[in-house]
């Protein structure tokens, strides 16, 4: 494996510890509803940071002024994109509530399950460039998604030996039907994202760096994402009457510090994909593969801050052996499609 596809590998790891690391300044926010918060961070998330990362794809000699007028030059690709990102944004509010409804272990353990696997193989099919799922990517994506499903049953092992009321308290809302159904919807809809990156990936000026290409289309899609959740927080601002949230200015210092940093955090993921990218240019493979990638990163990352955090402290042996052996698949499955 050549140390360019390494250090890509090595750049998309650092963008998806950071995305892990999002929710640490989130709890420094004070006072405001979740609705609140959301809706600002996601300003940062979804509009600031992704714009000024779609500045650093404008290559010497053009403006920001021709790539926008490239992507108004094609409408399909540029609406297919911003819908695709709308459509990400409801597998994102979806998220919860199937964790609501399955628990953490499982819910999660099918909503990134087929996150990772769809968003890998619905791209390329649906742009028409099927013939690009090479049998590497296949196990790739197969092997991803147990990784996924062996920590799920990792979670639920560590659920299951909670006293009963920890349990009902973990889990109190426990509606099989329901959650399966939810899960379903935030998997697929999650999907959506790598999909939508798929469709935008040729809005890009001649000139631009490898590195920098996947951006533009990075910002559609989030733009897409911030209308739809843009909508449902103003919703729940009105229904809550939380919107005096944003009159609080002895509040605005402090949160809005806090709000930048976990949206920075946050689009350090897919700033950090299109950057790794940049470097597995010669590894058609990897290039296709790289979706599942950063879904098994943020997986392992969000474990290893779990482990981190004392929330697997208690279980037993075989517990933790569960969850190791599902960190290893995962990790096992970033190199595995190079190895075939």
């Amino acid at each position: 494996m050549g140390s360019s596809i390494l250090l890509g590998l090595l750049i998309i790891a650092v963008g998806s510890f950071c995305q892990s690391s999002s929710y640490v300044p989130i709890n420094k926010i004070k006072k405001w509803s979740w609705e609140s918060y959301w809706l600002i961070q996601g300003v940062f998330a979804w509009l600031v940071f992704p714009f000024l990362g779609l500045l650093l794809s404008v290559p010497e000699g053009h403006t920001v002024g021709e790539l926008f007028t490239l992507m108004g030059a094609d409408p399909k690709a540029t609406w297919m994109t911003i819908l695709f990102g709308m459509l990400w944004g409801v597998g994102g509010l979806t998220f919860g509530l199937g964790m609501r409804y399955l628990g953490v272990a499982l819910g999660q353990s099918i909503g990134l399950g087929l996150c990772s696997g769809l968003g890998a193989i619905l791209g390329p099919v649906l742009t028409g460039k099927g013939d690009t799922l090479t049998t590497a990517i296949w196990v790739g994506v197969i092997v991803t998604i147990i990784g996924i499903a062996i920590i799920g049953i990792a979670g639920g092992m560590k659920a299951a030996a909670l006293p009963e009321e920890e349990r009902k308290k973990a889990v109190k809302d426990f509606n099989f039907g329901k959650g399966i159904v939810i899960a379903i919807i935030c998997g697929v809809m999650s999907a959506c994202f790598n999909i939508g990156l798929s469709f935008g990936e040729g809005l890009t000026l001649p000139g631009t760096a490898d590195i920098f290409k996947t951006l533009p289309a990075t910002f559609l899609v989030t733009v897409g994402g911030f209308v739809t959740n843009a909508v449902y927080c103003l919703y729940q601002n009105s229904k809550n009457k939380t919107f005096g949230d944003y009159k609080e200015c002895s509040l605005w210092g402090n949160n809005i510090i806090f709000c930048c940093l976990a949206g920075l955090l946050w689009y350090s993921q897919f700033f950090g994909l299109s950057l790794g990218k940049g470097f597995l240019t010669s590894s058609p493979v990897l290039i296709t593969f790289s979706w599942c990638i950063l879904m098994s990163l943020n997986v392992i990352f969000s474990n290893v801050w779990g482990i981190i955090l004392k929330e697997w402290k208690g279980v037993s042996k075989k517990n933790i052996v569960v969850l190791i052996a599902g960190l290893a698949v995962l990790i096992f499955s970033t190199f595995l499609p190079e190895l075939i």
